[in-house]
């Protein structure tokens, strides 16, 4: 029973047996000799190992376990292993010390850089796609440039620390490789749950691929955002069920809702534009029934503008047949450019025609009709059968009336093209194109033409021509032409849309509900807004009052937001021509042109937080 009682004193031993011992030990804590200076004398350090410290050989750098902490064996290992030391004095075990911590601090800082370093390498990797350069340019010229001016006006010492940011090509590749992937996760986070448009486009680049190129326009916190979604590469065939595949596959990827989608800008071509079966306007409504499609206005521009009279597009081919019989030949371009020189000439060479191109029509034949002095001197001496046509009055008239128009329409084609545009601006430029039509026509009737007509003007007063009745017929007869192209390709009634335009002082168009007009009604009433309509941006204005107004705004935005030009992706393309040269035909075009072309900035401190610092490679 003695066992039960207390009696309020242990023995010695009871009480060493009752010591406290940590919740969850079991037996007694293992004891371990701790390293002492003097082991030093006979070659050893000591390392810490997982919270245990070990001895460490100083000269094969060998680490013993916690049990060998005994100068006995550390003697028996120097002895067996480095019998030629084992009589050195203690300063050179000391000097081996210095070298080994020395070794280990050199391959540190060689392992692993600041994490400013990882910053800066994406940073410089931002600019050069930006830029559309190669990524060899950072190791190259970049790094190199930057450390030569760094250690001119700051110091080696700042150069040294330069030197560490990683930019080799690899190293930029996967860089930009990260920062197309945020940029994408960014634009489907803010285009989930919204109202877009989409403007697509396929072409085929230098290398012979073909990509589709696809932008998108929605609204974002009051503001309408215009961005490259995708563009992929086309590995199988371009009729509409391809194209409408590749669009489908992406959608259904970054998980999309087509019946978000409320309109669709492209071009002309019969797989981009096919209402029909199997064309791609009538599966992308297949999917998204109430998807407006838009026929690109730039495109229709050019379209109405390439049909030419009889006698006006003899002098058309002509030309061309000029241009090409001296570029197409250096050693002709060569002599031509010289001749020019010589004369004084303000231009020395012509230019390519590209019928692909809008503006190239007009930029060929006004550099033609400015050095068409040096083209009959040098067609005379090349003995071409063209060459009288430059001394010709009748055939200067013609080119330099073609000069005029073709100038116009190419003002007009600049005027259409840009971002952040809407069909109904659009459709004003075209309407007043159409109006200066007629008004052009009756000046030439009135011999009043030297406003509209100036080139045409100043050859006719400068070599005192004049203009027959034959001749102005046919710049008459052009010019009625031209007005019902333009009408054929532009037949839409945008009457239906003032209220858009001018909400304050027009009524309702018929389509519109009871609820709806009531609510125009009251708007147009609201001073306020008028004040505010007069001093900000049609899409900015609807877009700000759709609590106030949701019905009458999200009307409106569904003809503001959707594209009425392929212009972004003609802009596009162009940035792929100079991303994939023959040099780099084999670069991923998506993750360079996302990248170079997209208005979103990368979450840098994301990316850095996400990769480890370490050098290049």
């Amino acid at each position: 029973m003695e066992r039960f009682l207390h009696t309020g004193k242990k023995s010695g031993s009871e009480e060493k047996d009752e010591e406290p011992r940590t919740s969850g030990t079991v037996g007694k804590k293992r004891k371990h000799r701790r390293y002492d200076d003097t082991y030093l004398d006979i070659g050893f350090t000591s390392v810490d190992i997982n919270h245990e410290e070990r001895p460490q050989c100083v000269l094969c750098l060998k680490i013993l376990s916690t049990e060998s902490m005994i100068p006995s064996k550390l003697r028996r290992h120097l002895e067996t292993n480095h019998p030629n030391m084992a009589k050195k004095p203690r300063d050179f075990f000391s000097r081996k010390l210095k070298e080994l911590k020395g070794q280990k601090g050199t391959f540190f800082k060689q392992a692993s850089i600041p994490s400013n370093a990882l910053l800066a390498s994406y940073k410089v990797a931002h600019r050069i796609a930006m830029c559309k350069k190669p990524h060899t340019i950072a190791e190259e010229l970049i790094l190199p440039a930057a450390v030569d001016m760094v250690n001119i006006l700051v110091g080696e010492s700042a150069g040294k620390l330069l030197s560490k940011v990683p930019l080799s090509n690899n190293t930029i590749s996967r860089r930009i490789q990260h920062m197309a992937e945020d940029l994408n996760d960014q634009l489907i986070e803010k285009i989930k749950g919204k109202d877009f448009a989409l403007q697509l486009d396929e072409a085929t680049d230098s290398n012979k691929d073909a990509h589709l190129i696809c932008y998108t326009r929605f609204v974002d916190c009051d503001n309408i955002v215009e961005d490259l979604i995708f563009c992929k590469s086309i590995t199988a065939g371009i009729k509409a069920q391809d194209l409408f595949q590749i669009i489908d596959t992406f959608m259904s990827e970054n998980q999309l809702d087509w019946t978000k989608c409320f309109g669709v800008c492209t071009d002309g071509g019969r797989s981009m534009s096919g209402c029909y079966g199997g064309g791609l306007q009538a599966l992308i409504r297949s999917k998204a029934a109430d998807a407006l499609w838009t026929h690109c206005i730039i495109h229709r521009e050019a379209l109405a503008s390439k049909h030419l009279s009889p006698p006006l597009n003899a002098v058309m081919e002509s030309v061309l047949k000029v241009v090409n019989f001296i570029k197409t030949r250096p050693q002709k371009a060569r002599f031509f450019r010289k001749m020019c020189e010589d004369m004084g000439s303000e231009h020395t060479s012509l230019l390519y025609y590209c019928s692909s191109r809008w503006l190239s029509r007009g930029n060929v034949l006004s550099r033609v009709f400015k050095l068409h002095q040096e083209l009959y001197s040098y067609l005379v001496e090349e003995e071409h059968e063209c060459a009288n046509n430059y001394l010709d009055t009748v055939f200067l008239s013609k080119l330099a009336y073609l000069c005029d128009i073709f100038d116009k329409l190419n003002a007009l084609n600049l005027s259409l093209q840009g971002n952040n545009t809407h069909i109904l601006k659009l459709s004003e430029k075209v309407s007043a194109f159409r109006k200066k039509l007629f008004l052009w026509r009756r000046k030439l009737i009135e011999d009043c033409y030297n406003d509209c007509f100036p080139m045409l003007h100043q050859f006719v007063t400068s070599n005192d021509v004049c203009l027959t009745h034959e001749l102005k017929s046919v710049f008459e007869q052009h010019l009625t032409n031209l007005s019902c192209w333009f009408e054929k390709y532009f037949p839409e009634n945008m009457e239906k849309f003032v209220w858009i335009q001018d909400p304050f002082n027009t009524s309702a168009p018929i389509e519109f509900s009871s609820v709806e007009e009531e609510k125009l009604i009251k708007l147009s009433c609201d001073k306020t807004l008028k004040v505010k309509f007069s001093s900000m941006g049609l899409e900015e204005f609807w877009i700000s009052i759709k609590d106030e107004y949701p019905m009458l705004s999200a009307k409106a935005q569904q003809i503001l937001v959707p594209f009425a030009t392929t212009y972004l992706c003609e802009a596009g393309f162009s940035a792929v021509a100079v991303i994939k040269s023959k040099y780099r035909s084999k670069i991923n075009v998506e993750q360079e042109i996302r990248v170079a072309v997209s208005k979103l900035i990368p979450r840098f401190e994301k990316l850095c937080s996400a990769q480890q610092a370490h050098i290049s490679h």
